[in-house]
């Protein structure tokens, strides 16, 4: 399967980056490089840093030391980036009344947010409900309420943390079908999850966190088929990782 390729954005750069809360550092100076291309999916146990990581390449946490880079031609357009949270806040208004309000946080003048809006519904398969509160909606309709409303940025890079945390298979399946047609379009998605499985069915590119590090990065189907260092394979083994 081939990718358009992403966007002016990319690659995001990280540089000896770590980030700390107090005396707990939750990045230990880790560097990579993420490129245009299929998913990057990044794994490991709870507590390892994957949400951070989507957080300071976002901007929303600022590094204690070393740097993130955005290096594209693209790179000084902020607005072409977007991150969809694990447990999404709804607003007090409709479904497509959430949309209408991201169209116009994104600049999308007046005259032009109604066709969107139905366009993003009908991406994310919420025609049926336009007019319910979105606080109304299921876990899983919340969730892909959420991505429209991200994508409202019309971004060319996603990031998503642990977007299918909680839903049921069925809502589960609904994400990830939004995650590959996404995929397809040329938009660059940036992942967490805690589900092997998930990452099985949607990576291109993994990267293996532990304790605010970087165990190991490579493609997806390398990766599984036999992972290089001894932590990747405990993980893969259903061992601990402590």
């Amino acid at each position: 399967m081939s990718f358009p390729a992403a966007a002016s954005q990319l690659p995001v750069v990280f540089e000896d980056v770590q980030v700390r809360a107090g005396a707990v550092v939750i990045l230990d100076r880790i560097s990579l490089r993420i490129t245009a291309g299929p998913p990057t999916v990044l794994i490991g146990p709870n507590g390892s840093g994957k949400s951070t990581v989507l957080r300071t390449a976002m901007g929303l946490v600022s590094p204690s030391r070393g740097h993130i880079r955005w290096v594209g031609a693209g790179a000084t357009d902020a607005i072409r980036r977007a991150l969809v949270f694990q447990r999404p806040v709804m607003l007090r208004r409709s479904t497509a009344g959430n949309l209408h309000f991201a169209l116009a946080t994104a600049g999308i003048r007046r005259q032009h947010r109604r066709s969107r809006a139905i366009e993003l519904l009908r991406l994310v398969g919420l025609e049926a409900v336009a007019d319910r509160p979105a606080r109304r909606l299921s876990g899983g309709e919340q969730q892909r309420l959420a991505l429209a409303r991200a994508l409202a940025r019309d971004p060319e890079v996603l990031f998503l943390d642990e977007p299918t945390a909680s839903l049921d298979p069925e809502g589960t399946k609904a994400i990830e079908e939004i995650v590959r047609a996404l995929a397809l379009r040329g938009i660059k998605i940036i992942m967490a999850t805690h589900d092997l499985s998930e990452a099985r069915r949607l990576a291109g590119e993994i990267v293996l966190l532990h304790r605010g590090l970087v165990v190991e990065m490579g493609r997806a189907d390398t990766f599984f088929a036999g992972p290089s260092t001894p932590d990747a394979r405990r993980f893969l083994a259903g061992d601990l990782l402590v």
